[in-house]
């Protein structure tokens, strides 16, 4: 039913209108401001193969910490973007201050991308804001805004791999499949890919519940068309072509586990690897459901499943020279 509301509603749309069809060109076509412009706004060199650096972004509304390592030069090289786990350290990547990846890639022909801060997030772009984590944009930060920069300032070739571990492992297959053009190798180290399925949306919702996040602020509601559009089982055919790595432990403890460096203060020392064994359990059973996936669409891939191991940064590091070595061929 018409109304006067609705009359005073049309003149206001109308008033609008007139007043925006007179605004110079000039004004409406200006170009942004720095604000909102992905941007290098802070480099330190840290090492001879180091850098951190501080880049603005405006998908994530902040600056972020980022740690590149580089051979240095102008020779063109690819780049290898690393993602941490659920506990991601905040200003530096834990595969820096954890996952030796300093050490190991010093020197090598390619850029390491090492984002910091990446906690509970999954990586993802959330769809609205949660009490414990905001509303990040990581898949647009590190899709979109991240790498025009990175190739430009580090001689980069254009050619992208991604690898993470836990959490990182199911975000690194769920970037691969959605931005396929971009990431020519994927690998998760004790990750899980799938997240549709009871089991599956369990350990993603348990996860995030571990920092007080709430996956339905992530995805919605579990089994809806936001979590199937983040599970790379149904994106399969994406990863044709691309090089892949998997890898997990069976969650038997084994001999790295009696002589990990564990600290005491957080909690007994029993309990920590008894949850680390939990954890990997759930890791094996959801990696493992994947590659079956993969192998019944013959989509070829490389794989280290343990017999041992649990989730811990011990296993991590005997992974990480084997995912390289996978998928560095095809960068």
């Amino acid at each position: 039913m018409w109304s006067i509301r609705s009359t005073r509603r049309v003149a206001v749309v109308a008033a609008v209108a007139a007043v925006a069809a007179l605004v110079p060109a000039t004004v409406a076509d200006a170009a942004p401001s720095k604000k909102d412009v992905a941007r290098i706004v802070a480099l330190k060199k840290v090492t001879t193969y180091r850098v951190d650096l501080t880049v603005n972004s405006p998908s994530m509304g902040k600056k972020m910490r980022v740690t590149v390592l580089t051979p240095g030069g102008t020779a063109e090289r690819p780049a290898l973007y690393m993602l941490d786990g659920a506990d991601a350290g905040e200003k530096v990547s834990d595969w820096i201050t954890k996952g030796g990846a300093g050490r190991y890639f010093a020197g090598r022909n390619v850029n390491v991308v090492l984002p910091a801060g990446g906690e509970a997030s999954f990586y993802t772009n959330w769809k609205s804001k949660d009490k414990a984590v905001g509303k990040p944009q990581w898949e647009t930060f590190l899709t979109k805004e991240l790498p025009p920069l990175i190739d430009k300032k580090f001689s980069g070739s254009g050619r992208n791999g991604v690898l993470g571990l836990s959490m990182g492992g199911q975000a690194a297959f769920a970037l691969a499949t959605r931005h396929p053009d971009l990431y020519q190798g994927v690998a998760s180290l004790s990750g899980c890919p799938p997240v549709t399925g009871p089991a599956n949306e369990a350990y993603v919702r348990a996860t995030l519940a571990q920092t007080g996040a709430d996956a339905t602020k992530m995805w919605g509601r579990p089994g809806g068309a936001t979590w199937r559009a983040h599970d790379p089982a149904y994106r399969i055919d994406a990863l044709r072509g691309k090089a892949i790595f998997l890898s997990s432990g069976s969650g038997a403890v084994g001999p790295l586990d009696l002589t990990a460096d564990i600290d005491p203060k957080d909690g007994p020392v029993d309990a920590q690897i008894a949850a680390g064994s939990a954890l990997e359990v759930g890791a094996n059973r959801c990696s493992l459901e994947f590659a079956a996936k993969l192998r019944v669409e013959n989509v070829p891939f490389q794989s280290n499943f343990r017999l041992i191991g649990t989730h811990r940064w011990d296993y991590w590091k005997q992974d990480l020279p084997l995912a390289w070595q996978a998928i560095a061929p095809a960068l």
